[in-house]
């Protein structure tokens, strides 16, 4: 134990943190990993839980619990893979096949821009 009246006070604040600290982190992985379940389950709520993650990693990089790089690239990630879960769903679904006309109406070329204008020499 310290035996300074500052460093006493050091190990308060010091356990506050860390406590504090610790509930960011543990939402954190509970928002991200909500996220990764429903990208690998199909839900329909992946928009819904990727904004919470991103909010959860937003306030560990204003706490100072993880660095703004980190915070950017993780987000990145998890726009990435919700992109790309969303098109894996789109895909699963059967394209409708529009019909087209079997005589359709031929369209106008359109006319030619006049040629620019030229201006008298001074």
């Amino acid at each position: 134990m310290p035996i300074i009246k500052s460093a006493k006070k050091r190990v308060k604040t010091a356990s506050k943190a860390a406590v504090r600290n610790s509930k960011t982190k543990r939402s954190l992985k509970g928002a991200l990993k909500a996220f990764h379940k429903a990208i690998t389950g199909g839900s329909k709520e992946v928009k819904k839980l990727e904004s919470k993650a991103h909010s959860e990693l937003d306030k560990a990089a204003k706490k100072g619990i993880l660095h703004k790089n980190k915070v950017a690239r993780k987000k990145s990630q998890l726009a990435k893979a919700a992109k790309a879960s969303a098109g894996a769903a789109s895909k699963a679904k059967p394209a409708v096949k529009k019909t087209t006309a079997k005589n359709p109406v031929a369209k106008k070329a359109p006319a030619k821009k006049p040629g620019t204008k030229k201006t008298a020499k001074k």
